[in-house]
């Protein structure tokens, strides 16, 4: 894996900048019928709480259709209030397992929803509106130059939308395949970009 690109100009403060105010974008997204995060009680200095241990500024960055939907969220609050992510979960195990054959951790790479807003039930189907007002709103704040990677149909929806350049991969939960041939789909993307 290459070394994650940095401009030469920025020490840092340009794109932290530029993520606190992603941060505020997403505390005054709304659209009826989702949760927002301090709906949900997990509000924080994140864009998405995943980013508690994965949202390296300048690492390689992973776009998601969403984070989890409102009901996990509720059930697994403890769990979700200390790393963010549940390590069990297929998504978070191939994704784990992609980062291993890169020899990376979690700390080294962004995680980003295309959808910053929790759905009613899980795998709720994303209307294209909805996640493009989220995109547009919130997350292409999060872009700062990086060619992200699409994970999954509805994350290169939304970026081909808005022609943002981008590699396009598998959702790391996709049925089909098993997890080793996943993460290897995964990490050469993220080699990719």
């Amino acid at each position: 894996m290459r070394p994650a690109r940095r401009d030469a100009t920025d020490t840092g403060g340009a794109r932290a900048r530029a993520y606190r105010d992603a941060v505020a974008r997403r505390r005054a997204f709304r659209l009826p019928g989702y949760v927002t995060l301090a709906e949900a009680g997990f509000d924080g200095e994140w864009v998405s709480p995943i980013q508690m241990t994965s949202g390296a500024l300048d690492g390689p960055m992973l776009m998601t259709k969403d984070w989890l939907d409102a009901p996990s969220a509720a059930r697994h609050r403890d769990r979700l209030a200390t790393r963010g992510y549940l390590p069990e979960i297929p998504f978070n195990r191939v994704l784990d397992a992609a980062l291993d054959l890169l020899g990376l951790d979690r700390g080294a790479i962004y995680v980003a929803p295309v959808f910053c807003l929790l759905p009613p039930v899980r795998s709720h189907p994303l209307p294209a509106a909805d996640a493009r007002a989220s995109f547009e709103a919130v997350t292409r704040h999060e872009i700062m130059g990086r060619r992200p990677v699409a994970a999954g149909d509805d994350a290169a929806r939304v970026l081909r939308h808005f022609d943002v350049p981008h590699v396009a991969t598998i959702h790391p939960s996709r049925r089909g395949l098993d997890y080793a041939a996943r993460a290897r789909l995964i990490a050469d993307a993220l080699e990719a970009a």
